[in-house]
C-alpha cells in the first residue's frame, strides 16, 4: 500500500500577514516540522506551492521522497492545490490531506492515524468531541471524483457525495481542530 502526504502551502496567507510556510517553530520552518512528521508515514511527500514558491522551496531539503509541484491557479483558492496535487500522486492508494498550518499534531497521531486506514472506506477524517478536524486520508477511489470537480467547489461540496464512504475516527488530539491563521494564533503556539 502506499501513501502520499499532500501539503497545501500555495496561499497568501492573508490573515497572518506574513508566509505562514516559513514561520519558525524551534528554529525549524512549519513546512519543514509538518514534512518531517508525514515523511514517517508516507512514500512521499508533495507540496503544493504557488505564493512565495521559491521561499518555500528553499525551506525544505529536496530528496527522492519529497516533490514540490506549483499550482499555476493557486489564486483561485485552495481546492485548486489540492487537485493539482492528487493529479501528482494519483498512483497512491491513499493520499494524508495537510495543511500547512497544522504543525502541533503530534508525531503519535499520524501512526494511529494510518491504522485506520480500511478497504470499507475511502475518507478517513478524525474527530475530538464531536468536531470533525484535519488532516483528513483520501483513497484512492476517489480522486477522480475530486478532479472532475469544477475549481469553485470545495472539498465540502465533494464530501456529499454518494461514492464517498466516510469513516469517522473519534480520536485524543484536540490539535486536530486548531490552525494558525493569526500572529495571535501563532504567538499562542510558540
Amino acid at each position: 500500500m502506499k501513501i502520499s502526504g499532500l501539503i497545501l502551502a500555495a496561499g497568501f496567507s492573508g490573515r497572518m500577514h506574513s508566509f505562514k510556510p516559513i514561520l519558525k517553530i524551534n528554529d525549524k520552518p512549519l513546512i519543514l516540522v509538518i514534512t518531517e512528521k508525514l515523511r514517517s508515514v508516507c512514500d512521499e511527500v508533495v507540496i503544493v506551492a504557488g505564493h512565495n514558491r521559491s521561499l518555500l522551496e528553499e525551506s525544505v531539503e529536496k530528496s527522492n521522497r519529497i516533490k514540490f509541484v506549483f499550482n499555476e491557479n493557486y489564486r483561485k483558492g485552495m481546492f485548486t492545490s489540492l487537485k493539482k496535487g492528487l493529479s501528482e500522486i494519483y498512483d497512491s492508494d491513499w493520499t494524508l490531506y495537510h495543511f500547512v498550518d497544522q504543525p502541533s499534531l503530534p508525531q503519535i497521531f499520524y501512526q494511529e492515524f494510518v491504522e485506520q486506514i480500511s478497504d470499507h472506506y475511502n475518507w478517513i477524517q478524525p474527530e475530538y468531541n464531536f468536531v470533525k478536524g484535519h488532516p483528513i486520508l483520501l483513497g484512492q477511489s476517489i480522486y477522480k471524483i475530486i478532479l472532475g470537480e469544477s475549481d469553485e467547489r470545495s472539498l465540502k461540496d465533494v464530501g456529499s457525495n454518494p461514492d464517498i464512504k466516510k469513516f469517522i475516527w473519534e480520536c485524543n488530539y484536540p490539535q486536530i481542530l486548531s490552525n494558525i491563521n493569526t500572529k495571535e494564533d501563532f504567538d499562542k503556539l510558540i
